[in-house]
């Protein structure tokens, strides 16, 4: 199970972040990636993981580098 992995769980509270840094809703930055809202939530809540090639999206969309969202510090 996904859930409660806390290295999972500070990777999705850097992505609400920096989404939240841009000024993005849940919405907004799910129709940018062309995933459902559910989709971003589970992500950012750590209910679900995410692939690599949304992940590569993820950063050209936020313009953040990818390594951002491994900050478990």
């Amino acid at each position: 199970m996904i859930y409660g992995n806390k290295k999972l769980t500070i990777f999705g509270k850097n992505i609400a972040k920096h989404r939240k840094a841009k000024k993005l809703t849940q919405n907004e930055l799910a129709e940018l990636l062309d995933i459902s809202r559910e989709h971003l939530a589970k992500i950012e809540t750590a209910q679900r993981g995410i692939s690599i090639k949304l992940l590569f999206k993820l950063s050209e969309v936020l313009n953040v580098p990818e390594k951002d969202f491994f900050n478990f510090e």
